[in-house]
Parts: structure tokens; sequence; C-alpha cells
């Protein structure tokens, strides 16, 4: 996988997309609205809370749009038991994708092999047939720290890694972004994410090296682009 360097039409454009419904005060009417958004605009993935994750999946059904759960959002601090545990049952209910927060604590005291068998914990229980992005929370690491979590992650069996929850002291950033990529081999995605919400700030992530965009913007971005 690599970045696209260009995108030229809506459709392109909607395909890195995945739509987001994270917050924590979401209702049934709120993911009910996103799954139907995200089914007309043809964007690539919804991404839910484990909550409403079985919902989402029956509101996407005979769609392309795939359904997404976030894992131990936002912090990444649960035990590693716990994660498995939930990515297993989160792949029952019908997730082709899933968001996990990597052990950033665990990451800040380089303690490597905690958060190599924290992933690698979770792409097991989660089975072959559903993908593992690992978010690393760029914000609260300095470059050598991302690119580390970014060997570690890719060494795991991750397939995608991913810069940010949306809920920490920063979100997504090009030099992030095109750090992760330089990082990471051809068959891992980058999944830019937090604080993407205009045209030209998905346009920049993804030529920075971006495979996929996360955001709740996505109507906003998507009328942008069918306006130019």
């Amino acid at each position: 996988m690599t970045g696209p360097k260009k995108i030229s039409t809506e459709a392109e454009l909607a395909r890195t997309l995945e739509h987001s419904v994270l917050s924590p005060a979401a209702s049934r009417a709120d993911i009910e609205a996103g799954c139907e958004l995200a089914r007309a605009y043809g964007v690539r993935a919804m991404v839910v809370q484990p909550y409403w994750l079985e919902h989402a999946v029956a509101c996407l059904a005979g769609s392309e749009v795939l359904p997404v759960s976030v894992l131990a959002f936002p912090h990444g601090v649960s035990l590693p038991s716990a994660k498995a545990h939930e990515a297993e049952r989160l792949a029952m209910l019908g997730a082709k994708e899933i968001d996990m927060v990597m052990n950033v604590s665990a990451l800040k005291c380089r303690d490597y092999d905690a958060v190599a068998s924290d992933i690698a914990g979770v792409v097991a229980a989660s089975g072959v047939a559903v993908r593992v992005k690992v978010i690393l929370e760029t914000a609260f690491l300095i470059d050598d720290e991302i690119a580390d979590a970014c060997r570690i992650a890719q060494d795991a069996g991750a397939a995608f890694v991913k810069t940010s929850t949306g809920f920490g002291p920063g979100g997504a950033t090009c030099e992030a972004v095109a750090l992760m990529r330089r990082t990471v081999s051809d068959f891992v995605g980058v999944k830019a994410s937090g604080g993407i919400r205009t045209l030209d700030d998905a346009l920049k992530m993804l030529v920075c090296g971006a495979d996929r965009i996360g955001t709740s913007a996505t109507k906003k971005i998507l009328d942008e682009m069918r306006a130019r």
C-alpha cells in the first residue's frame, strides 16, 4: 500500500474516507444517520464504538461500506487479555476492521515487548479476515518513538498504523504521516485521523502518504470536492 498522490474525483476521495461517529454521547439516531451518510457517499468505512457495532453492521448490510469498531478507545491501557477478548467479540459481531489504541504508556517506558504482545494478541484474536489498525496517538510521541511504534505494529501483524484517536492532545500532522509511511513497508497502510475537517486537510494527508482518512466531517469534505 502506498498513499495516493492525486485524487481526481469525488468517488476516489470517498473510497479513502472512514466516517467516524465516536462521541461517547452518540445516540442510536446519530449512528443511523452516520450509516446513511456513509452509504450515500460511498465511503470506505464507518467507525463506531463497540456498543454500536452490531447496529452499524445491520444498518450497513448490503452496502460496500466496511463496519469498523474501535478498541480500548481512547487511552489504550486496558489489560491485554481484555483487549484480545473484546477483539474476538467484535470480529464475531461483524467488524471488518478494528482500530485498537496502542499502549502508549508502555511504549513511553520502552517496554517494547509488552507493546508488541498487546498488538499481536489483538491481531490473533481478530482472525485472518479482520484487519487491525494500531492507533499510535502521535501527539504524545517524539519521532523516534513514532518510528519504533510503527515497526513494532508491523512486526506484530497490524494491517495499518494510524495517527490519532481525535481525543488526544493533537491530531494528524503531515510530518507524522510522512514518517509513518517511510517507516512501514508497502504492505502496511497509513491512516491519518484527528482534526481533518476540510478538503484541503484530507488532500494534504493523502499527498503526505496516507492511504485512509478518518474524519467526522465526511459530508463537508466530499461536498467541497463536488463543488470544486
